[in-house]
């Protein structure tokens, strides 16, 4: 069954002369369980298409919906969580903190926490704040707080962009492992090793699918 779905999105950014057209006429789903990668070049529009299905923008013209509800209007990280570039963290608060924040904000469950801060090789750090760990590490943090919560759709942009060839493998083990649970996950990537470990390639070339 679709979950995330796309219908002849176009988006833009700026006004005018200015204006970049990011996304036009793109099309697409994501299944419950599938890992769906989207590739291209930087400039192409994955940030966009990723922003887009989090629900942080709305499109300027078509529709993303996650289970049947405007992506803008699901709330809620149970049901669309997000890996961004820039990570999101809270500085102030331990690995741990920020890997149990989601839950904390929904009084769910965090049995789960220990066994995302092993995986993804946080569990030494777990007390140590966030502003005081590597890019690598937070990228990790961010990923395992994504998954806490074991959402419905899982969002994440360039999720292997600071990490070395072993704690690449634990990303991809994780990110297979939420699709394994059941969740629809889409990754924008250029990483080889992303697209090879996906269930379906789709590729942007200036905002449109090639």
């Amino acid at each position: 069954m679709s979950v995330l779905v796309v219908t002849d999105v176009s988006h833009g950014y700026g006004e005018g002369a200015d204006r970049t057209q990011a996304l036009a006429d793109v099309s697409m789903t994501v299944d419950e369980g599938e890992v769906v990668c989207v590739a291209g070049p930087s400039g192409s529009g994955k940030t966009a298409l990723c922003h887009l299905a989090a629900g942080f923008e709305k499109p300027d013209s078509g529709t993303v919906t996650v289970g049947g509800t405007p992506a803008a209007e699901v709330g809620g990280w149970a049901m669309v969580a997000v890996v961004p570039q820039q990570h999101g963290l809270l500085a102030e608060l331990s690995v741990e903190q920020n890997v149990l924040l989601p839950a904390m904000r929904t009084s769910a469950g965090t049995h789960g926490s220990p066994a995302l801060l092993d995986a993804l090789d946080l569990t030494e750090l777990a007390g140590r704040v966030a502003a005081e760990t590597s890019l690598g590490e937070q990228q990790r943090t961010a990923i395992a707080r994504a998954l806490v919560l074991s959402p419905r759709v899982l969002v994440l942009d360039e999720p292997t962009g600071h990490q070395d060839d072993v704690h690449v493998e634990q990303v991809l083990a994780a990110v297979r492992a939420a699709a394994a649970a059941g969740s629809a996950v889409l990754v924008a990537s250029h990483d080889d090793r992303v697209l090879e470990a996906a269930d379906r390639v789709v590729r942007l070339a200036e905002g449109r699918l090639v």
